[in-house]
């Protein structure tokens, strides 16, 4: 018997305004990154854009047993990063599969 098993992905396009070089932008990424893993239990990393000082693309990934407790923790994130004063969020994707 197989275990149903969801995995959750989710982008976040991010502008970091504040930001006036790429250490600057590294320590307001190193931060969003952190709180994201301790608070929601999942996986994040830096993607895209690491050469732009002021935007970067996060990838976030879960999984679960339970779809409707990765899709809602998704949404908990993406709230989460938008009341952010550190970064801004742009634009964001969710898949599941």
């Amino acid at each position: 018997m197989e275990a149903a098993m969801t995995v959750g992905v989710l982008t976040l396009d991010l502008a970091i305004f504040e930001s006036h070089s790429l250490k600057d932008k590294r320590r307001a990424v190193k931060s969003v990154k952190d709180r994201l893993a301790n608070r929601f239990n999942v996986s994040v990393a830096e993607v895209d854009r690491l050469d732009s000082r002021q935007h970067a693309v996060l990838g976030v990934a879960m999984v679960s047993n339970d779809p409707v407790h990765v899709h809602g923790c998704l949404d908990k994130i993406v709230d989460y990063v938008r009341a952010d004063r550190a970064v801004s969020l742009i634009d964001y994707e969710k898949r599941t599969c």
